[in-house]
């Protein structure tokens, strides 16, 4: 996985420290989730750069955003920034459904991932960001 240095030079530290801290902040079932989702992405496109913008959002980039890892008190939400331009034959999109381009999924505790879905998934919004 490839890291952005671009918040390195304002905070001192890359954006996989970032989030890294964020994980470990959390210490909790939200964590946990965004550790797995995190480690999902990675595997699914190894040239995957993480970022962090917005003041604490952790974003996931190949050619483009592929998805943000927002943490509210009851879900993780990936959110893909082109989710609607995206097959999902397994039915992950399950918020933000009403938009036009974006698409997410919101994780809540105890929730099961399906990992080869999410990878395919990851794996198509990295080849649409690259064909544009």
């Amino acid at each position: 996985m490839k890291k952005s240095n671009s918040t390195e030079a304002t905070t001192g530290a890359s954006p996989s420290q970032l989030i890294d801290a964020r994980i470990k902040e959390l210490g909790d079932w939200r964590g946990e989730t965004l550790a797995r989702v995190r480690k999902l992405i990675s595997e699914a496109d190894p040239q995957v750069v993480e970022t962090w913008k917005w003041r604490g959002v952790p974003v996931w980039e190949h050619a483009g955003i592929i998805c943000t890892g927002e943490t509210y008190k009851a879900v993780v939400k990936l959110t893909f920034a082109r989710g609607a331009a995206l097959p999902d034959p397994s039915g992950l999109f399950n918020s933000s459904l009403e938009g036009n381009t974006r698409r997410a999924i919101d994780i809540r505790e105890g929730d099961t991932i399906d990992e080869k879905a999410l990878k395919a998934l990851i794996a198509a919004a990295a080849a649409l960001n690259a064909s544009k």
